[in-house]
């Protein structure tokens, strides 16, 4: 049976609250989901209220199953660079399809797709990549991938940072686990996470102590170059360059976990931008354009320690796959055709700065982080410069504000520790629409309401 086109009525975004049919929905999943969600930070526990439940996206909006347009600052949690449903990203993946959907055998995509990758991001050039399916796989896979190389067992990762599910990284995680108030969790050995090391972000002093205190032993720091999960926190001026210069001198690889900031905050990624090369570099999210896509990789010498060249094993049924080959190619060769990235700096800009001279006008202690298109608001006073900073916000304020946008048709990430991400569809409209929106839902905040 057809089903009718979905209809968005784009010049009047609705009240995104939970409807009768979303409501119907999320109880039908509690009976079969765990919590009712297929990921955690989705469940709205932290906001109040039931997640509204999606038909369709296109653009810079969302159709909820109750019939309302909103507008999106989720973006599939980053991937969504150039708008939903984008036409040509779309009839890419049709074309693939019909041709199967995969076939766990090599496919010439999947080379033209690592020649891209090796030529657009700075850490590949000259070097290897390998296709994964998440941006999990890909971090798991690289630590492991830089034990193998160095002969070393220790890790470390930033307090806040979170880098996928794997167990050895579910240490002082944010994201998610920090919405939920999870400090780690459960079935997690503590033998598996006893290599695990954490630091402070944007404190390169203690990453020095750590490689003091384990002369030899740590294998490699993996680090957001922007945290992106405990909120959008930009790395201090010389931060990069002192972890950069540490693990040349300490025989430690870099790892750059970029699967939120690749071709996010620049063509090239945040190491691009920022001018930092790392040894390894992971990437998700936006090379897929939307599929499940991920890939790790960097110097040739540490990646042919992967099998079938080396002893580190690492393999996966739908790495590479069509599908995802397709969007993601259709999706960067747009992005280096087109280079949105000032227009979206500009959208950003305007949307982050507008939110927090409102914030101002109205009384309410804000402060607003952004680096390219991606921003988070912190309700509290003062910078915010790590997951200690981020976690002093006024959670019952973002709850208050949250609601109160997507009562009026703007739809945030609910959760204080994660970034919003701005795509090219968002134009004027959108941003003026959102503002008065903000306006409103910063008003009754201020009143405590």
């Amino acid at each position: 049976m057809a089903t009718s086109e979905p209809h968005f009525d784009v010049q009047h975004p609705g009240d995104g609250r939970a409807g009768a049919r979303s409501r119907t929905l999320f109880a039908a999943a509690q009976a079969v989901i765990p919590g009712g969600v297929n990921s955690p930070v989705r469940a709205f526990k932290s906001v109040g209220g039931d997640p509204p439940f999606i038909r369709a996206a296109r653009g810079a909006h969302l159709l909820t199953e109750d019939g309302a347009t909103l507008i999106d600052y989720v973006g599939t949690w980053g991937p969504a660079i150039l708008g939903h449903a984008h036409p040509a990203v779309v009839e890419a993946v049709a074309r693939a399809a019909r041709d199967g959907l995969s076939f766990g055998a090599c496919s010439a995509g999947e080379v033209e797709f690592a020649e891209l990758l090796c030529r657009l991001v700075p850490a590949l050039r000259c070097g290897m990549v390998r296709l994964v399916s998440s941006g999990t796989e890909a971090t798991m896979s690289a630590l492991r991938l830089a034990r193998g190389f160095t002969g070393r067992s220790k890790i470390v990762k930033a307090d806040g940072g979170y880098h996928g599910h794997a167990d050895m990284l579910l240490v002082a995680a944010g994201s998610g686990a920090a919405t939920l108030g999870i400090p780690g969790s459960g079935g997690v050995p503590e033998a598996t996470v006893h290599d695990t090391l954490t630091v402070p972000y944007n404190d390169a002093d203690a990453f020095e102590q750590v490689l003091l205190a384990n002369p030899g032993q740590v294998a490699a720091i993996i680090i957001e170059p922007v945290a992106g999960n405990m909120g959008c926190v930009p790395p201090r001026p010389g931060y990069l360059e002192r972890l950069r210069a540490l693990c040349s001198a300490h025989g430690t690889l870099l790892i750059f976990d970029e699967v939120m900031t690749g071709f996010r905050v620049a063509l090239g990624g945040a190491h691009a931008r920022y001018s930092i090369e790392p040894d390894l570099v992971c990437l998700g999210k936006i090379v897929g354009g939307g599929m499940p896509c991920g890939a790790y990789g960097g110097r040739r010498e540490i990646l042919q320690q992967i099998a079938p060249l080396g002893p580190v094993y690492q393999a996966g049924t739908l790495s590479g796959n069509p599908l995802a080959v397709a969007a993601g190619l259709a999706t960067l060769h747009i992005l280096e055709r087109e280079d949105p990235y000032p227009a979206l700096e500009a959208s950003s800009a305007a949307i982050a700065d507008g939110i927090a001279a409102l914030a101002a006008r109205h009384g309410v202690a804000m402060t607003n982080n952004r680096v390219g298109s991606m921003f988070t608001g912190f309700f509290r006073g003062g910078e915010v410069h790590d997951y200690s900073d981020a976690k002093a916000s006024d959670l019952a304020a973002f709850g208050r504000f949250h609601r109160e946008m997507l009562a009026r048709g703007v739809y945030l990430a609910p959760s204080q520790f994660e970034a919003a991400f701005v795509s090219v569809a968002h134009d004027r409209a959108v941003i003026e629409h959102t503002l008065a929106a903000a306006d409103e839902a910063l008003a009754i905040v201020a009143r405590g309401a």
